[in-house]
């Protein structure tokens, strides 16, 4: 009887999976064209699969083994089912293959039970806690009507009682396993998952084995000048194609949700449920099954859409509230720790173009800081002349005199602001101590327009980095310095795509370079306790980690380290226009930071960005105090003696040096 049924079972699974397949991939192709070499993404797949995914997921063991064993077996499973019981190969070695493939998926299956009996707030419910109990269906039903292939049992054992139960169960497996692939439900990752690996909208994320450097972070550039294409994503086919497919990757595990800054302070973002949004648009739909945690503050239910309808609409009934996508600080966070390597910034910000570019729709401070950058060059609208006051008694070499330097040091919007004039002061003081040939643009320099990207406004984030290009192009330097890991990013990794190269280091990164090669002379430092906090822009978006903690020890400082450090280091809050779109929640992030911060009993907070300064320093006292990498520098700075004038009746104006 079986030999019969499971043929049949198995093709009808198999044809109704490949037209689920081929209305998945129609959905998807609603998105716009996106250039990508489709057999060579196809033949990378595997190792990005088998590697670089697994590498994110390694950060939990527990998950590590389990998604191997599960993954891994029914991979296996799968294709010898078809073998044997599809096509009737009734080999004893294929028998015991697929004996031994259906026991390591089922030791899978228990792991995976096991986590669901007692599951993290983060993970979604609803069908993924039948998850287990369709895995070890599967997995025993065709361990059972595989022991006859095997030669352990005999052909006929069982009867057709028992045979019209392992029909059954092997039915619950292969509609679970085979046919949620492609028509939705828990396994539906694995197989949009796959393709999202194979034609990544960036593959330069991947191995450099596959053609990539490994890390990519800037945002991608419009083309302004095609009056065809849209000005961000108003509705889910404004997206491309590749990026709809990455959404049906999620797996809803929450380990963004977990990590998300905006989420923990209770602003109405949760980056899984926008990824779950953006595939209920794309099929059309409302959230009202969601599985997961809601937005806080936000009910479930309320909010629908479809593939062209608008995301954000006016009456806030759409797929998302226009909070949702302002809550979130650019942190990066979320797809540091996504396993399926999504890219929730880049569909944030995809988003926020079109209410900028399109509506006009920055809340709060927003336009103000817009219209500034576009009137002034910089986001406080100060008059730009005054962009050197800070440095008025320290006169700076400027490259419009000397033309060439070995480092043209980028001051950043901190000069227009009282406290990181200090950081600056202290940075020029260490690179003359170290002799250093450098220079800075002065007056010619803008705002780099990170804040005006990451608010949406791309029209004037490339008018300023035209600008900016055209004034470095006039000048002869090896590299760039800035104390501003948001300039450093734009300068090092954005403007790149509008005809700016440049090697870009953060000051940490060169003060360690000084220290290294004995250009500076450094006591110890002398104060209290210290930790350190990880900017984002630095760090997870520029893997930066080491050479502040080195500069740190340098200068005979053991970093008391954080729970939350290096690439899951929390926000401080300050990034992606968040304090100027000021989205209310239960509280404020820099002062969940700061609780981090108190928890390791240091006095002092280590920090290598002036937006973190002024996040910091915003907290309620009593709190550590707040100094920049390149002031502790400069406290422990062993200065050469100055000359000392001595006079005489005979020559007045005679120096002895000492």
């Amino acid at each position: 009887m079986l030999d019969t049924l499971l043929p049949i079972l198995i093709f009808c699974a198999l044809a109704v999976m490949m037209l689920g397949a081929w209305r998945r991939v129609s959905l998807w192709r609603q998105g716009r064209p996106s250039p990508v070499p489709l057999m060579r993404g196809l033949a990378a797949m595997p190792r990005r699969y088998l590697v670089d995914l697994h590498q994110v997921v390694e950060r939990d063991r527990y998950m590590s083994r389990t998604h191997v064993a599960t993954a891994g077996g029914f991979v296996l499973a799968a294709l010898l089912a078809i073998i044997v019981h599809g096509f009737g190969l009734h080999h004893r070695l294929l028998g015991f293959a697929l004996l031994g493939a259906t026991v390591l998926m089922f030791i899978g299956a228990l792991f995976v039970a096991r986590r669901r009996r007692n599951p993290p707030a983060r993970l979604s419910k609803g069908p993924w806690n039948r998850l287990p109990k369709s895995l070890l269906m599967f997995s025993v039903s065709f361990f059972v009507v595989t022991l006859p292939v095997a030669g352990v049992l005999p052909a006929d054992a069982g009867g057709w009682v028992l045979a019209l139960l392992l029909a059954v169960g092997v039915a619950w497996g292969v509609a679970e396993m085979f046919l949620g692939m492609t028509w939705g439900g828990p396994m539906k990752h694995a197989f949009a998952g796959a393709l999202h690996l194979a034609w990544h909208r960036r593959a330069e994320r991947f191995s450099t084995r596959v053609g990539g450097s490994g890390r990519s972070t800037g945002l991608k550039a419009l083309n302004l000048d095609d009056p065809e294409a849209p000005l961000g994503v108003e509705k889910p086919t404004d997206f491309t194609w590749n990026q709809l497919l990455g959404f049906d990757a999620c797996v809803q595990c929450g380990k963004c949700e977990a990590a998300c800054p905006a989420f923990a302070a209770g602003q109405p973002l949760n980056p899984k449920k926008l990824i779950q949004d953006m595939v209920i648009g794309l099929a059309g739909g409302n959230d009202a099954s969601f599985a997961g945690s809601p937005y806080p503050g936000v009910p479930l239910g309320e909010h629908s859409g479809g593939p062209h309808q608008p995301i954000v609409n006016q009456q806030g009934k759409g797929l998302v509230g226009a909070d949702t996508l302002w809550s979130c600080t650019t942190c990066r966070a979320c797809v540091e720790e996504c396993p399926m390597m999504i890219e929730h910034v880049d569909a944030i910000v995809d988003m926020r173009r079109h209410l900028t570019l399109e509506q006009g729709a920055t809340p709060n401070k927003g336009a103000d800081v817009l219209d500034n950058l576009i009137a002034t060059d910089n986001p406080g609208g100060f008059n730009p002349g005054g962009r050197l006051n800070w440095a008025a008694d320290l006169n700076l070499p400027l490259m419009s005199e000397k033309r060439q330097a070995d480092v043209l040091f980028w001051v950043g919007d901190g000069a227009f602001d009282m406290r990181n004039q200090r950081t600056l002061r202290a940075f020029v003081k260490v690179l003359k101590a170290a002799e250093v040939d450098f220079a800075v643009l002065g007056l010619e320099e803008r705002d780099s327009g990170d804040v005006a990207r990451r608010l949406g406004d791309e029209a004037t984030f490339q008018s300023l980095a035209k600008r900016n290009i055209a004034s470095l192009a006039q000048y002869r330097f090896n590299k760039i310095v800035t104390c501003d890991p948001h300039s450093f990013h734009v300068l090092k990794n954005e403007y790149g795509a509008l005809g700016g190269n440049y090697q870009v280091l953060h000051h940490s990164t060169y003060m360690g370079e000084l220290i290294a090669g004995g250009q500076l002379n450094l006591s110890q430092h002398k104060g209290g306790s210290v930790t350190y906090h990880d900017p984002c822009y630095l760090g997870r978006y520029n893997g930066e980690y080491e050479a502040p903690r080195n500069v740190l020890k340098a200068i005979g400082i053991e970093v008391k380290e954080m729970e939350r450090s290096g690439f899951r280091s929390r926000c401080c809050g300050g990034g992606g226009g968040a304090p100027i779109t000021d989205i209310p929640g239960k509280q404020r992030i820099p002062d969940m930071r700061m609780e981090d911060i108190k928890e390791t009993g240091a006095e002092l907070v280590a920090v290598g960005c002036p937006q973190c300064t002024a996040m910091f320093e915003g907290v309620v006292e009593p709190r550590p105090h707040v100094k920049d990498i390149a002031e502790l520098v400069a406290d422990v700075l062993i200065e050469a003696p100055a000359p000392v004038r001595k006079t005489s009746a005979a020559s007045p104006d005679v120096l002895e040096v000492h």
